[in-house]
């Protein structure tokens, strides 16, 4: 009989394409996963992964098997999702993937309010950008995520997930206290330019949108200066009470700043779209359906 958690390593590898890429996914060590795969070609009798030269590659068999991977483990989820349906009650391990704003900004409460009344279910919590969460939706490695985009830089949600809108969420421009443009009433793109900016680095979403708002207001002199690519919210803060430069900070989750930086409006308004999303055949969960529930409630209201 084949081993399901084998099915699972190999999925993660074919997904990821190495099995390092394939361990950080399940939270296991490469020399686990690699382990779990020269297992699973004993128990099927073929070769599985072919390496060559420190790569990867994966077998026709293995392909075969990870069709057939997916194949049973939606069955398998659909089964349980009709158990718990048939009991009524959130049960079982749940787990929520959220960027760490929304972490700190409603989503602690929310797990806070399904600890209580549902005493069997266990809620786990990844910390993670939305990109990767929504791979991990996909991949069955979470349960939910809390995902954002903002207009200039939407995100793809796969047809095999499904969506439902929390709120908006609104940036503003934050400056050191005695810096020239922090007594302005509002601050537009054009009038930002030349600073230098704190954010995020390359490949997280509001890295991109921050070059994108300065691409799209015409002017030709080039891409912001991000001086300080920091990826932690209160490092970001840090920075800005030192006086080293701008950044635009989110609402959600901001909390309390320092009285050495100024909170000043953009316009137009950055705003982005929270969301939460989960695997389609899995939505009719009492755990789901109780998450999604408690996520709403406790979206700040503006």
């Amino acid at each position: 009989m084949i081993d399901l958690s084998r099915l699972r390593a190999l999925r993660a590898v074919a997904t990821h394409g190495s099995i390092t890429g394939a361990a950080a996914s399940l939270g296991y060590t490469p020399s686990a996963v690699s382990q779990q795969m020269a297992k699973l070609e004993r128990e099927v009798g073929a070769q599985l992964l072919d390496r060559q030269a420190g790569r990867v590659e994966l077998t026709p068999a293995a392909w075969l098997l990870t069709e057939a991977a997916e194949e049973v483990l939606g069955v398998l989820e659909r089964a349980r999702a009709r158990l718990e349906e048939q009991r009524d009650l959130p049960a079982g391990r749940l787990v929520l993937a959220a960027f760490p704003t929304a972490c700190r900004g409603f989503v602690a409460a929310a797990l806070a309010d399904l600890s209580g009344p549902y005493p069997e279910l266990d809620c786990r919590l990844l910390e993670t950008d939305p990109t990767r969460a929504m791979g991990q939706v996909v991949r069955g490695e979470a349960d939910l995520a809390i995902v954002h985009d903002w207009h200039n830089i939407p995100l793809r949600v796969p047809p095999s997930l499904s969506a439902v809108a929390l709120g908006e969420d609104r940036a503003d421009v934050v400056l050191p206290q005695g810096h020239p443009l922090a007594g302005h009433e509002w601050l537009s793109p054009d009038a930002l330019r030349g600073q230098r900016w704190i954010s995020q680095g390359p490949g997280a979403i509001c890295h991109e949108w921050l070059i994108r708002a300065f691409a799209e207001s015409g002017e030709q002199d080039g891409e912001p200066d991000i001086a300080y690519q920091v990826e932690e919210h209160q490092s970001q803060v840090a920075l800005l009470a030192a006086g080293l430069g701008v950044a635009m900070l989110p609402r959600l989750g901001r909390g309390a700043l320092p009285e050495s930086v100024r909170v000043v409006p953009m316009r137009p308004a950055p705003v982005r779209r929270v969301s939460a999303v989960w695997r389609s055949q899995a939505g009719r969960r009492p755990a789901v359906r109780a998450a999604l529930s408690a996520l709403r409630r406790r979206w700040p209201a503006p």
